[in-house]
């Protein structure tokens, strides 16, 4: 259950140069859970990472408590076959991946104990290429 989107107006993008750098101003707070797991550092998230990081949490979690994932795949990725020579055009798509700035909340969930909550976010975010942290609405002091 790999996540893609549906319908794209281009198959293929052009590079944006530094698109995960800087800080996020949306989507920076819990807002639908009680924990949830948000990026220290800028990256590129596949589909395949994130799909990676639902199934650790719902393994972890059972049938118990509610997940949400913040961020959507929505940029396509192109690669070239191997051994194709420079020039030739652009690659064909071959999975697609989600932009995350410093600050981005990425995965939340909720009605776990505070213990089992930060367990399974530290296996998912486990799964993730970015430095991460769990965040909570009650901070302990």
């Amino acid at each position: 259950m790999t996540l893609f989107p549906k319908k794209v107006k281009h198959r293929k993008w052009q590079r944006l140069r530094h698109s995960e750098d800087g800080v996020a101003t949306r989507g920076v707070e819990l807002a639908f859970g009680s924990y949830g797991v948000k990026a220290e550092e800028g990256g590129l998230i596949s589909s395949e990472q994130i799909e990676a990081a639902r199934k650790a949490i719902s393994r972890y979690i059972q049938k118990s408590g509610k997940m949400w994932i913040r961020i959507f795949p929505d940029r396509p990725r192109t690669a070239k076959p191997p051994e194709v020579g420079m020039g030739k055009g652009k690659g064909d798509p071959v999975g697609y991946y989600a932009v995350v700035k410093m600050g981005s909340m990425i995965l939340e969930i909720d009605g776990l104990s505070p213990d089992a909550a930060r367990e399974a976010l530290r296996k998912a975010s486990s799964k993730l290429p970015v430095r991460t942290k769990v965040v909570s609405r009650i901070e302990r002091s």
